[in-house]
């Protein structure tokens, strides 16, 4: 009895733990200030919108992924090694 208990226990809380996640998935809000998007210098898992195979901000999954993008203060995205204004090939 106690072993379902434990396993019904830990199915609800793993069903409430993706619904809170997946309800926050979706693109980052345009910042406050003037800004542009900048490709191919984000963190992995630090990306403001979606990219060619993910959805979501936040999902880009290795540093430097070309088709990630990150909001940077307007004029700035130039100025970063390995940074561009238009998506990368």
């Amino acid at each position: 009895m106690i072993n379902t208990r434990t396993l019904i226990s830990s199915a609800l809380a793993a069903i409430a733990s993706v619904s809170a996640s997946t309800a926050s998935a979706g693109p980052a809000a345009q910042p406050d200030f003037s800004f542009e998007k900048c490709y191919g210098i984000v963190k992995a898992g630090q990306n403001d919108c979606q990219t060619a195979t993910h959805s979501c901000a936040g999902t880009s999954t290795m540093d430097d992924q070309v088709d990630a993008w990150i909001y940077v203060p307007a004029g700035t995205c130039g100025k970063i090694a390995g940074g561009s204004n238009a998506r990368k090939a």
